[in-house]
């Protein structure tokens, strides 16, 4: 019975990864050994980084954004150095031309764009992902709320190493 419930576990969870395009293996740094996760940031540390946001981020519920965000997880990653999955990997998106991190296959339709990810454009993005960037191979149906939106920036923000 223990050995059936340890080989649906492990079904599981290789079903799990190959829906985020994942397999067991390939996620790892060459050489072979998982990366340490970094420390996660405490409570002190996020209040001190939400802070020095411009508004409206820095008075956002970084918690209903981290549960909003949970919808995102599954195909993104956010600490420095995480891997792509579905989705690109998140840390020091703010700045960075979109469709331009190294080692992620972008659709072209959000290579078009042009655009420099930003709160404003990832608040477009968010939205509708469809409408923003038709044709886009993001398959995310969008966050309607506004302020669903502007608690999950500020918590990308907060997360990300977004540079005020």
């Amino acid at each position: 019975m223990r050995h059936l419930a340890l080989t649906l576990a492990a079904a599981t969870l290789a079903v799990t990864l190959a829906g985020c395009g994942k397999t067991g293996s390939g996620s790892q740094p060459a050489g072979g050994t998982q990366a340490a996760a970094p420390a996660p940031l405490s409570d002190a540390e996020k209040a001190a980084l939400q802070a020095k946001l411009p508004a409206p981020y820095n008075t956002a519920d970084l918690s209903n954004g981290e549960s909003k965000f949970a919808l995102c997880s599954a195909c993104h990653t956010l600490p420095e150095g995480g891997p792509n999955m579905t989705g690109p990997n998140l840390h020091g998106v703010f700045g960075r031309k979109a469709a331009s991190l190294e080692g992620f296959a972008y659709s072209d339709a959000l290579k078009a764009t042009g655009w420099t990810w930003d709160a404003a454009h990832i608040d477009t993005w968010i939205t509708d992902p469809k409408v923003a960037a038709p044709g886009t191979k993001m398959t995310f149906a969008g966050l309607k709320d506004a302020k669903d939106r502007t608690d999950v920036i500020a918590y990308l923000m907060v997360q990300t190493g977004y540079k005020p």
